[in-house]
């Protein structure tokens, strides 16, 4: 949900633990990690609405798996390397068929750390064109700033990025007449925004192009995530799996909360600049009214409203 931007104004993470104990910690957390089957053969875990500062901050994404008859695709790997470990034996436990591809939807922290837990079963990594740079952009900060979700002692391979990159769109056959379309999408939540649909059963994996209940968080561009909800409201899903919060069945429907606010966001962040208002006052007034609405206010909106500000203030 989040990179180093917004990430940067919370309390850094807890103690880290010894390599020897991941996969110890990971084997006592499978069995609570809860899964749910969404649809036939797709599997999602749903995160905790947690702030990045709580303990489980490693937890707090949505992240799953489509079953093919060849292969498995997952999809997107959680905020530790213990929280990718029990996704993936929730994985094995449920299916013999190999996992062929981890597809990332975007680079922030708590969908990506979890990868290095898939690198020995050799699948093809798949992000977003523009998700290496952001990788490279980010692995210091994850290195530092989360070095207690890694492998002790943290080393900048454990970031693993794509081999397989999305500049369009990309079609995966998983076998058994089960295709996976991946669309990349313009600068929006990120710059690196990939979206997952399961033909068989329109399941769309949204990434953080899409927030339930838990407030969007902005790294990319306002205006261009409204433009990109136009288009994504449109996509051919039966029902939607989003970055965060519970499962939509009505996708249109689903995004009308995050356009409001981004919407409000952008409109008195405008207001507030033509009206020559400093950005202390902004971060004080701008779209306070949506407050009550979303989980995780104090944290995420100081950081829109300075994200949002600093790229009108140049207009």
């Amino acid at each position: 949900m989040t990179g180093p931007r917004l990430a940067c104004a919370v309390i850094a993470l807890g103690a880290a633990l010894p390599a020897s104990n991941f996969a110890a910690a990971a084997a006592a957390a499978a069995p609570e990690f809860s899964l749910q089957e969404v649809a036939t053969g797709v599997f999602v875990h749903f995160g905790r609405p947690l702030p990045l500062d709580a303990p489980g901050h490693d937890d707090i994404a949505n992240i799953g798996f489509v079953v093919g008859e060849r292969c498995v695709a997952v999809i997107d790997t959680g905020g530790s390397i213990g929280v990718g470990s029990a996704l993936r034996a929730a994985l094995v436990r449920r299916t013999r068929v190999p996992i062929c591809y981890v597809i990332n939807t975007h680079d922030h922290v708590d969908h990506v750390l979890g990868n290095d837990a898939f690198r020995a079963d050799h699948p093809s990594f798949i992000g977003h064109a523009r998700l290496p740079a952001a990788l490279a952009r980010d692995r210091a900060f994850f290195l530092t700033q989360y070095a207690g979700d890694l492998r002790q002692p943290p080393s900048p391979d454990q970031i693993v990025a794509p081999d397989r990159l999305v500049a369009d769109t990309l079609q995966l056959d998983l076998g058994g007449g089960r295709h996976l379309q991946l669309r990349a999408w313009p600068v929006a939540h990120t710059d690196c925004d990939l979206t997952v649909l399961d033909d068989r059963t329109g399941t769309l994996f949204t990434g953080d192009l899409l927030f339930r209940e838990r407030l969007p968080a902005l790294d990319g561009d306002v205006g261009g995530w409204l433009g990109v909800i136009d288009t994504l409201a449109e996509q051919p899903a039966r029902r939607a799996v989003p970055g965060h919060g519970p499962l939509a069945t009505d996708l249109s429907a689903a995004l009308q909360p995050e356009k409001r606010y981004l919407a409000t966001l952008l409109a008195d962040v405008r207001r507030e600049i033509d009206a020559g208002e400093s950005l202390q006052q902004s971060l004080d007034e701008a779209a306070q009214g949506e407050r009550s609405q979303w989980l995780v206010w104090d944290g995420t909106n100081p950081h829109n409203v300075t994200r949002v500000y600093q790229q009108l203030e140049w207009q």
